[in-house]
C-alpha cells in the first residue's frame, strides 16, 4: 500500500519537475536521488545536526555524554559506510560528518566542564 502511494506521488511530481532534470544521471534520476530512500534518509537526518547545533546554547552541565558519544560513533560509522556502498551516497556522507562534528564539540564541552568543575569528594559519615 505504501509503495503504491509513494509511486503515485513520484509520478505526480514527475509532471512538475523540469524536463532538464529528467536526463540520465541527473539529480532527479540519480541512483541516490529524490526517488529513492537513499535521498530522504540523509535529508531527514539533518534534523539531528540542527538539534545538535541548538544544543550548543545548552549549559555544558546539562549535556548527555552518553547521547553525544553514541551520535558521534554513529556519525563516524555511517560516514565510512556511505563511501563503501554502491552507489556512493555523498549526501549521507556529508550529513554524518556534520553529526559527528557537532557531537564531538558537545563531548568536548562536557569534558571541559567536568575538568574545570570537579565534583567534590563525598565524605563518609
Amino acid at each position: 500500500m505504501a509503495s503504491k502511494v509513494y509511486t503515485a506521488m513520484i509520478a505526480s511530481a514527475d509532471k512538475v519537475v523540469p524536463k532538464s532534470w529528467h536526463a540520465p544521471g541527473s539529480l532527479w534520476n540519480h541512483a541516490a536521488g529524490p526517488k529513492t530512500v537513499f535521498f530522504w534518509a540523509p535529508a531527514f537526518k539533518w534534523g539531528l545536526v540542527i538539534a545538535g547545533l541548538s544544543d550548543l546554547r545548552r549549559p555544558a552541565d546539562q549535556l548527555s555524554v552518553n547521547t553525544s558519544a553514541s551520535l558521534l560513533a554513529t556519525g563516524v560509522i555511517w560516514s565510512r559506510y556511505s563511501l563503501v556502498i554502491i552507489p556512493k551516497n555523498y549526501a549521507l556522507f556529508s550529513v554524518n560528518v556534520f553529526v559527528a562534528a557537532v557531537q564531538a564539540v558537545q563531548l568536548y564541552r562536557a569534558f571541559d566542564y567536568s575538568r574545570k568543575n570537579p565534583k567534590p569528594a563525598e565524605t563518609k559519615p
